[in-house]
């Protein structure tokens, strides 16, 4: 993995004292902060970082309210929130302005339209791609605090580029016409496309959408790994975002030097449904050859997707222009649930006049979804009792044309320039 090792991991302390560094000049004396921090889906240390966070500036503050970015995720039990967070709420309730909330994506008295993107502007942000008014909606405790924290880890991510920064707040806490839509953009110009660059439409439009925010944002962005903590570097959002993707661009992504025709991607299991175990296959599909197959290997997973998975149900998984050209027919599916078809079934061709749909490589999945169901969402079906993770790590070592990810999701892998 090109770069993993170029990057020294900072200690626990080492962290505290940058993150204590980075807001010295903060006054949060009676300032009511909204503290934005990612689910577990994602890998980060977050009781470390929220008690440096509170060390640094949340025990002067009015308020220290810690919201969940959910974007459209399922929301954390309140056992999940104590394990997330490394405190119970027992414990939180010693400390006199702390508190924790997901963000209520679905709760539309939650949610409150902060601006509007005129059409002329989103057909330029966008090139043509989206063509109407874009209404910017997030949670209203946006906007009812005096300052935003947003602490959160940058990767390569399947529909910006690199996730961090303004991407907590959109998707992190946005309302779901808002989300929907920079996903759509997303699908259209595809995750083969998007992935691992910095620079993309998809990050224009978000911060553009960020514009309208009014509140305050100070932004502790992060870079880590299985390994520990590579980077923390705190500044404006924008700012502290494009650091730690260019840190993140020698960490996460592994280059070979040839595609290969099979791989085998387990699923960390942090990823509790299809709809976030995809990243398996977002993240590898880059060096699979065409005609070739990847397989999603993820026995803990049951369901296609906690909140999406009646449209994924009756959408099923398909490339992207199987969608665009009978966008009549889906106009009633979500355009994130959209979005996310198109990403696990990879790239791909469909012929309107044959109804022939060709997609690039075979996209299969290895879980407790029923090979019923499986099939009828148009993905390959494999039991998860004929897989020897152990056979296909050995077979890895043997064939350079298989690939085996032993914690798929996080790492990008790519082709080298020749």
């Amino acid at each position: 993995m090109d770069g993993l090792n170029q990057a020294s991991l900072l200690t626990d302390l080492e962290v505290i004292n940058k993150i204590q560094e980075g807001l010295a000049g903060f006054d949060a004396r009676d300032k009511r902060l909204l503290v934005i921090i990612p689910d577990s889906t994602r890998t980060a240390p977050i009781p470390l970082l929220i008690r440096a966070l509170y060390r640094a500036v949340g025990h002067q503050a009015k308020q220290f309210d810690v919201m969940i970015a959910l974007g459209t995720h399922m929301a954390m039990s309140d056992e999940a929130l104590d394990h997330h967070l490394g405190m119970t709420a027992a414990d939180r309730a010693l400390l006199h302005n702390f508190r924790v909330m997901n963000h209520e994506w679905y709760i539309p008295g939650n949610l409150t339209t902060i601006g509007t993107v005129p059409a002329s502007e989103a057909r330029a942000i966008t090139e043509n791609i989206i063509t109407d008014d874009i209404p910017v909606v997030i949670n209203k405790q946006v906007h009812e605090h005096d300052h935003i924290l947003i602490c959160g880890p940058v990767f390569p991510h399947e529909s910006v580029g690199f996730s961090g920064g303004n991407k907590y707040l959109f998707p992190g806490v946005a309302g779901f016409d808002t989300i929907s839509t920079f996903h759509w953009l997303s699908a259209m110009l595809t995750t083969m496309a998007i992935i691992g660059v910095e620079d993309t439409l998809v990050r224009r439009l978000i911060d553009k959408y960020a514009t309208y925010v009014q509140t305050p944002v100070t932004c502790v962005s992060f870079v880590v790994s299985e390994r520990g903590m590579h980077a923390v570097i705190t500044g404006d959002a924008v700012t502290s975002q494009r650091q730690a993707a260019e840190i993140s661009s020698h960490i996460h992504i592994a280059y070979l030097d040839k595609p290969v025709h099979t791989v085998i991607a387990h699923a960390a299991e942090r990823y509790d449904d299809l709809w976030t175990g995809g990243k398996a296959m977002f993240k590898a599909e880059p060096v699979v050859q065409d005609g070739g197959s990847l397989l999603i290997h993820a026995p803990h997973i049951t369901e296609v997707s906690y909140t999406h998975g009646k449209w994924l149900d009756e959408a099923g998984y398909h490339v992207r222009d199987y969608f665009a050209k009978q966008m009549d027919r889906f106009a009633h599916i979500p355009k994130v649930a959209l979005a996310h078809s198109t990403n696990v079934k990879g790239a791909g061709t469909y012929d309107a006049s044959t109804g022939i749909e060709l997609a690039r490589i075979q996209v299969a999945i290895s879980t407790r979804i029923p090979r019923e169901r499986t099939e009828h969402i148009n993905l390959g079906y494999v039991d998860p009792a004929t897989v020897s993770l152990e056979e296909w790590e050995l077979r890895a070592k043997e064939d350079d044309g298989i690939l085996f990810i032993p914690h798929a999701g996080e790492f990008l892998y790519r082709l080298r320039s020749k």
